[in-house]
């Protein structure tokens, strides 16, 4: 580590990869020493720093850690390379486009013992770390379903993947970082709308380790961005806009009433609504200082690889699922969720 910080490259400057360079140019305690893209800096998005062509003269020029923004096709022989090079790494989500390429990206960091996280960006969302806190505290008892919707518009950017790997692998790690549990089964189905190869729609039920009902909405073919997360459970429902970072709680009546009629027919009374007021950062900021802190040694909550490397098995059994018309059953061979973060 030199006397300005740690040393950091990235790799890539689509999308992605310039709201990172931007975070990292100013992210205290480190600083960024040179970017990677082949096609140059199309967009000035480079902050000042030299523009490589390759990741062996990134290597060259010493560096602490990367952030690996290029397509997901490429994750696999970019992170290979890192890890290799004994260079800690955190690689956008999902962590490859393929279940064998995400296992030896975790053989690769873990053998190492090299720090590495993927990018799963929505655990650094004030509204999701809200609500993950409150359900780990028991603020809605029994949980009973979880149900997300993410639709927008299609983003010209995504080539290489479909809507499962690039937008639904953010819900399947949500779920399973806020209630803390794994899948066991999924069931999907998928359309393809828009003319190319891969699919842009998906309807997905899933059952967690604990019985919980999963319920999840994904496409690229709406008008109406949406980023929709609800929790219901035994005392109430959490819902979470992760666009707007704002969490409310719906709770169950604590009040009894006496129009019978009206009891019978609802069930559920409704009671208090709360919206909470939440400090809002921005998640990108959050989630390097996270990973930072981890490549320094500090106890630091980042995605791990290995977790990483279970959405895209899920999302693996979404796609299977849908090309089968079966409900897939998840095998849980990497370890899950729970004892990653016991």
């Amino acid at each position: 580590m030199s006397s300005g910080g740690l040393r950091a490259g990235l790799i890539g400057l689509g999308s992605m990869g310039r709201h990172h360079a931007r975070v990292l140019a100013g992210l205290e305690g480190v600083q960024l020493v040179g970017v990677v893209d082949p096609m140059g800096d199309k967009h000035g998005a480079a902050q000042g720093v030299p523009v490589l062509s390759t990741v062996e003269e990134l290597l060259e020029a010493g560096v602490d850690y990367a952030v690996v923004a290029c397509p997901t096709a490429l994750h696999e022989q970019v992170g290979l390379q890192l890890a290799g090079a004994g260079v800690p790494a955190l690689l956008e989500k999902p962590l490859a486009d393929t279940v064998e390429g995400a296992r030896r990206l975790v053989e690769a960091f873990e053998s190492r013992g090299l720090v590495a996280g993927v990018g799963h960006i929505e655990r650094c969302n004030p509204a999701l770390l809200s609500l993950r806190a409150r359900l780990e505290a028991g603020e809605l008892g029994d949980v009973y379903q979880v149900v997300t919707r993410r639709q927008g518009p299609f983003p010209h950017r995504i080539a290489d993947v479909g809507v499962v790997k690039d937008l639904a692998t953010h819900d399947i790690d949500l779920t399973g970082w806020v209630t803390g549990r794994d899948y066991t089964s999924i069931s999907a189905h998928t359309v393809s709308k828009s003319g190319r190869s891969h699919e842009d729609m998906v309807s997905a039920v899933g059952r967690l380790t604990d019985g919980t009902m999963v319920n999840h909405l994904v496409n690229w073919l709406s008008p109406l961005k949406e980023r929709f997360t609800s929790v219901t459970g035994e005392r109430g429902c959490f819902i979470a806009d992760t666009l707007t970072a704002d969490l409310t709680f719906h709770s169950n009546a604590a009040v009894t009433t006496e129009w019978e009629a009206l009891r019978a027919f609802r069930g559920v009374a409704e009671g208090d609504m709360i919206r909470y007021a939440i400090p809002k950062r921005e998640p990108l900021l959050v989630e390097h200082e996270l990973f930072r802190d981890a490549v320094l040694g500090a106890p630091s909550d980042i995605c791990t690889l290995r977790q990483g490397l279970r959405t895209v098995e899920v999302a693996a059994s979404v796609l299977e699922s849908a090309a089968t018309g079966r409900t897939v059953n998840v095998s849980i061979d990497s370890i899950s969720l729970q004892e990653v973060a016991s």
